[in-house]
């Protein structure tokens, strides 16, 4: 769900969208402080202690972290081993780019991490739902050497504990549900987050807190590591260093709710899933996972094709994973009705759907008690004080005053 003070003043808003590059920190002060945002809040909520400024989506945000984890990690190997429980977008663009690189790419078990592996990828929370303690697979990875690289999702880190207090090296994911719009699969902002001793080979760009030649604070592009901005054989990236309108969304999503908009919205959407699972095992189906954030799979009672037909009719959107079983995910633009129609789509002819309200009143979390995350985030003053539309209306005026886009002037590109 995009709020409406960040569509209209933000999205919709030429100083905004029309703004190029911050390569010329004079004049994008505004972008630049948006984009500090942005690194804070994949800091805070990952547990890493550095982040870059987004990357061009996931899937390549995770194949970055692959040749990162080679150019920056200690291990010899050339196996790049994957988790059967990552996303497989995820896993074709990996094995695309480590084709082109010579590296062993190999799936299997998050437990069987082979020898010679220079670098793991997990999910977490899985593909399929199912939520990991990173923590064993972490040592496991780092007795032989290879760094552990998590792709995750940003809500479930307000509930969880973050990949980075599990032993994460890197961590990958997508901003794009705070607050950036599906768009049929994308655009949307990633990240890349990491630990001390692998920023200076991160991809893409990373904003950095200066002083001016009058001594007052000004931010500036620390690093930038595309061909463009330095010797080719020196460059990390030749991807995409950025989606800068999409990162500063997800930026300002994360000011607008702050810490405790974020956990609230975060626990209402597992609460939901929390009540659509039990509703779906009324029905007799089964539901794999035992603990969950938003996702689950299902192994369905009665015919698949019947399900599938009965939820074309509906138009809701299930992801077929083999013959006997759905997956499903819920966001925060679900609610009792959305739940409600789901349950019909799974209930055989003159079933009698559960009682949304009873299951709701009985109904507990479902999130693994020894991964309940324990760490605040969020606390700094700009995550804290612009709560309301009119607040954050000034703020983001504040800010676009201090750039220079296509709604003021013509802009010269000396690098294009």
């Amino acid at each position: 769900h995009v709020p409406p003070v960040i569509l209209r003043n933000m999205l919709e808003n030429p100083g905004w969208y029309t703004a190029y590059t911050p390569y010329q920190a004079e004049i994008s002060q505004g972008r630049l402080e948006m984009l500090l945002n942005f690194q804070q809040t994949v800091m805070d909520l990952t547990g890493m202690p550095v982040s870059n400024a987004s990357l061009l989506d996931e899937a390549t945000a995770a194949a970055e972290a692959m040749t990162l984890a080679k150019r920056a990690g200690k291990s010899k190997g050339n196996v790049f081993y994957v988790a059967d429980n990552v996303h497989p977008q995820t896993l074709d663009v990996v094995q695309t780019r480590a084709e082109y690189f010579g590296y062993d790419v190999q799936v299997g078990d998050a437990d069987a991490i082979p020898e010679g592996a220079f670098g793991v990828l997990v999910q977490y929370p899985g593909t399929h739902g199912e939520v990991l303690n990173l923590a064993p697979l972490a040592e496991k990875a780092h007795a032989q050497g290879a760094a552990l690289i998590v792709a995750t999702d940003l809500l479930a880190c307000a509930l969880l504990t973050p990949p980075g207090e599990q032993g994460a090296d890197i961590v990958v994911g997508s901003a794009q549900r705070f607050g950036v719009p599906m768009g049929f699969g994308g655009p949307h902002a990633a990240f890349l987050a990491c630990q001390k001793g692998y920023e200076r080979s991160m991809p893409g760009r990373v904003i950095g807190v200066s002083k001016d030649s009058r001594g007052n604070t000004a931010l500036r592009m620390a690093m930038q590591t595309r061909e463009q901005h330095i010797r080719r054989e020196k460059a990390t990236s030749n991807i995409c260093t950025a989606q800068v309108l999409l990162a500063n969304i997800a930026s300002m999503y994360a000011v607008y709710h702050g810490p405790q908009g974020l956990e609230q919205i975060a626990r209402r959407v597992h609460r939901l899933t929390s009540i659509l699972v039990q509703g779906l095992l009324q029905l007799g189906h089964q539901v794999e996972q035992e603990h969950f954030f938003d996702t689950v799979s299902v192994v369905t009672a009665y015919p698949l094709d019947d399900v599938l037909a009965a939820a074309n009719a509906a138009r809701l959107n299930l992801r077929l994973i083999d013959d006997v079983r759905v997956g499903l995910s819920l966001d925060e633009t679900c609610e009792q009705a959305s739940i409600e129609a789901l349950w019909a789509v799974f209930a055989a002819p003159g079933q009698l759907l559960p009682d949304f309200v009873a299951l709701a009143a009985s109904t507990g979390d479902c999130l693994p008690l020894s991964l309940l995350r324990e760490t605040p985030f969020l606390q700094h003053e700009v995550f804290n004080r612009y709560h309301s539309e009119t607040e954050l209306m000034r703020y983001l005026r504040r800010l676009a005053d201090k750039d220079l886009a296509l709604d003021r002037t013509m802009i010269a590109l000396g690098s294009c």
